[in-house]
């Protein structure tokens, strides 16, 4: 099937599969797309699994500004041919918090760059690139849990840093990473709270939502 008529039979099929009632709720809760046929996601992945992984289609999937293509292109990008250059122009593209979470769940945790990638992506002042870098970091501390100690130490800094100055959005994608960290061993959890037992005595808002959030985590 030649890439124009793949692309024809998706949308047809996510026509087909449409639910306007999920998609007025995604807008209530501010998730605003272009066009948002309301698809579930388990439909979406069904679909995809119609069709091979192919980069040109992916690509174009992703260059559609429609919830459902952008879920569906990081389903069918290879691995192989999805280049670093390619991985940033994706990123600059992300403006909700949904297609963040599935694009790093789906594609951006299994790339063999992805830690430096990562780390690259929560030192960018970027709202949607920070909050992609820090999901990809809970996401591949879930799979493998450690990193050595200059990594440690650029993480915490970075997220420290992110959580005071960041959006709502940044704050939460941080918090997702920095409980993976903590989860991972009582060091972890040790070092995460000397970083923040000062801010107890703070007066800045953010930094006493940082440390009830640390301790929270702790508590648990």
């Amino acid at each position: 099937m030649e890439l124009q008529e793949q692309l024809k039979e998706i949308k047809k099929q996510l026509r087909l599969s449409m639910n306007g009632v999920v998609s007025q709720s995604m807008r209530e809760k501010g998730l605003v797309y272009k066009l948002n046929f309301g698809v579930e996601l388990p439909r979406i992945k069904s679909i995809a699994t119609g069709f091979e992984k192919d980069h040109a289609l992916a690509q174009a999937l992703w260059k559609e500004d429609i919830r459902e293509c952008k879920i569906m292109a990081a389903l069918l990008q290879p691995i192989d041919s999805f280049f670093q250059e390619i991985a940033d122009i994706w990123v600059e593209d992300i403006h909700n918090v949904e297609i963040a979470e599935l694009t790093c769940m789906n594609l951006f945790q299994n790339l063999p760059y992805a830690p430096a990638k990562s780390l690259q992506w929560i030192a960018d002042e970027r709202e949607y690139v920070q909050i992609c870098g820090f999901l990809t970091i809970a996401r591949l501390l879930m799979k493998k849990g450690d990193m050595n100690q200059r990594v440690e130490n650029e993480f915490l800094d970075q997220a420290v840093t992110a959580f005071l100055s960041g959006s709502y959005h940044v704050r939460n994608a941080v918090m997702v990473a920095v409980r993976r960290f903590m989860q991972h061993s009582e060091e972890n959890a040790f070092l995460v709270c000397r970083r923040v037992e000062e801010m107890k005595k703070s007066s800045s808002e953010a930094e006493l939502l940082l440390y009830d959030m640390v301790r929270e985590e702790v508590n648990l």
